[in-house]
């Protein structure tokens, strides 16, 4: 985790590492000040030295601009370096997330991952700038003071001695009991977080069903969860200011009491009113720095939970990789699925069983079945979005293992059942296919998806703005701009994954028309709840239960596939939809 962390402070290192030189400058300079003040009012005030007072008061003034340059230097570099190295966190978090695959994208929720990227790396972040800073400034304090001490009056800095020790073992018990609540809370943040994005994302939805109450009632929960935790962590913290106080004051009465009876007893021959002073300012840094050093301290071990997830993200290694040497082009559209399985989970049960498949290059195969029955899990294995845990897919006769996987991906273009349209305009938005498409190919893809009918009757045309997740165009549209974003592509394969299910049936049969008349060489997979997005498909396959129930032509499949002829019968004669019919078989 350490060495994983490290590394994302290349860039700032320097000023990581003068930020706390500065803080020792600046502590060196603070302990200096008391001393010189003892030697005003022993050798300037008490024997009426006015020239000492005015020499040895403007060293104090040197030491003070001194030590306040080192003190802004600090603060300024030290700020630097934990907002770079901040930056550096978010920034390799982000590009380790693109290249997940779905299997590791399983892993983390969007709520844990968007946690991890704010508030664990301002965690971090924080806890950052303090061991720069207050790491370093508070032992250096503590160690210089308690030199200047002894060097002043060895029986008087005993007490600070003793008082260090009893109050570190307080701090550090105290330290304890808070870091456990910490860690317990920042793990409730992700809990949070979803609640927002959950009510945030579906707000429509709840809008609708006028389920406010509702979700504000889990928001409330996850907030008053989190609130619970940091509250007894901050109660448990509250005692480290009485303590500290009651430490400094009975060592003031202390130091004051056996100092004042030193000086009248000795006459201020063996300790002196301005050491006395020394003393009192040394027993504040001395303590104060135990304070601040335990803050840090907690501030640590709360960023330790912090630092664990962020590492981990960090060290997740997609399980998708090229392989030595990987083929950089795909000839053709040709697929071949041999004895494949697949499961999501090493222990989980197969989704995919025995899968075999020979679909030649240009074909249209149309796939129907069950809510459940693994069509999106079987095209899913075609770009190589997950790997088959037995078997193989070939693609232009090639294992998709054996390809460069951005060369694969780009030539199988796949539209989702969950259409994704992005804040930009709707040319911006098609350029996702093709950044390099011109305007004429743009229009072209519009017409062959017959999204060009709708867009011409916005006033920007292809100008016009899409809002984010594509709020201020129908269902329909936003189905048909996302085939046009993947016809753009020019794509050997073409994944159509139940996204003509918003289109109305003329408009959907014109679309394969055009695919039939425009892309006659590619292999088109059209995954449908309607008979007739398929009836045209030159294969049909019927997937059951993540098995192949049957596999033929439309007629054939009407002629000997039972589950093919439900749906056909409880369509065409007006009855419903696949779902409701044949949807569990």
């Amino acid at each position: 985790m350490f060495k994983t962390l490290y590394k994302e402070t290349e860039g700032f290192r320097l000023v990581s590492l003068l930020t706390p030189i500065c803080m020792i400058g600046e502590v060196t300079m603070e302990m200096v000040i008391p001393k010189l003040m003892s030697s005003i009012i022993d050798d300037g005030v008490t024997a009426g030295n006015l020239e000492h007072i005015y020499r040895v008061g403007g060293w104090m003034i040197v030491a003070a601009i001194v030590g306040l340059f080192f003190g802004i230097s600090g603060g300024v570099l030290g700020a630097r370096a934990s907002t770079g190295y901040a930056r550096n966190l978010r920034r390799s978090m982000y590009r380790n997330i693109q290249t997940f695959s779905f299997s590791n994208i399983d892993k983390y929720s969007t709520a844990g991952l968007v946690t991890r990227m704010t508030t664990d790396v301002t965690n971090i972040q924080n806890a950052y700038q303090m061991i720069l800073r207050m790491f370093v400034r508070a032992p250096a304090s503590m160690i210089i003071a308690m030199f200047m001490a002894f060097s002043i009056n060895a029986r008087l800095a005993t007490i600070y001695l003793t008082a260090v020790i009893l109050l570190g073992a307080c701090l550090m018990f105290i330290m304890q009991r808070a870091t456990r609540y910490f860690s317990d809370a920042f793990k409730k943040y992700d809990d949070l977080n979803e609640s927002v994005q959950e009510n945030v994302s579906a707000i429509r939805v709840v809008k609708a069903y006028v389920r406010e109450e509702h979700e504000g009632e889990k928001f409330r929960k996850a907030s008053g969860n989190v609130q619970k935790l940091l509250l007894r962590a901050e109660m448990i913290l509250s005692w480290n200011a009485p303590l500290m106080m009651g430490t400094v004051y009975t060592c003031i009465l202390l130091i004051s009491w056996i100092g004042a009876r030193m000086i009248v007893s000795s006459g201020a021959t063996s300790f002196t009113t301005g050491e006395l002073m020394s003393m009192l300012t040394y027993c504040m840094n001395i303590l104060m720095s135990l304070m601040m050093l335990s803050m840090v301290f907690v501030m640590i071990t709360m960023s330790a939970a912090s630092a664990r997830r962020v590492a981990e993200v960090l060290d997740e290694k997609s399980d998708l990789s090229n392989c030595e040497k990987p083929v950089m082009e795909v000839k053709n559209g040709a697929v071949r699925f041999d004895h494949v399985c697949f499961r999501y989970k090493k222990d989980g049960q197969d989704v995919l069983s025995d899968i075999n498949l020979n679909i030649r290059s240009g074909e249209t195969v149309g796939i129907i079945g069950g809510t459940g029955s693994a069509k999106t899990s079987l095209v899913q294995l075609l770009p190589r979005l997950y790997d088959a845990t037995a078997g193989s897919v070939q693609v232009g006769g090639v294992d998709v293992r054996k390809y460069d996987i951005e060369t694969l991906r780009n030539s199988v273009a796949m539209v989702l059942q969950k259409n994704e349209l992005f804040s930009g305009t709707i040319a911006e938005n098609l350029r996702w296919g093709n950044k390099h498409a011109t305007d004429k190919e743009i229009e072209e893809a519009c017409r062959q998806a017959c999204a060009d009918e709708f867009i011409e009757r916005f006033p920007d045309r292809y100008n016009t703005y899409i809002e984010q997740g594509g709020t201020n165009v129908s269902g329909g549209q936003k189905q048909r701009l996302c085939i046009a974003r993947a016809l753009l592509k020019k794509p050997k394969i073409l994944i159509l994954d139940d996204s003509t299910s918003a289109v109305d049936t003329g408009t959907d049969a014109k679309i394969r028309r055009s695919f039939a008349e425009k892309i006659p060489g590619t292999t088109v997979f059209i995954i449908a709840q309607r008979i007739s997005s398929v009836e045209n498909a030159d294969h049909v396959l019927v997937l059951d239960n993540g098995k192949i129930s049957g596999y033929g032509t439309p007629a054939e499949m009407l002629a000997t596939n039972p589950i093919y002829q439900e749906v056909y019968n409880s369509q065409t004669q007006g009855s419903g939809d696949f779902d409701e019919k044949g949807g569990d078989q």
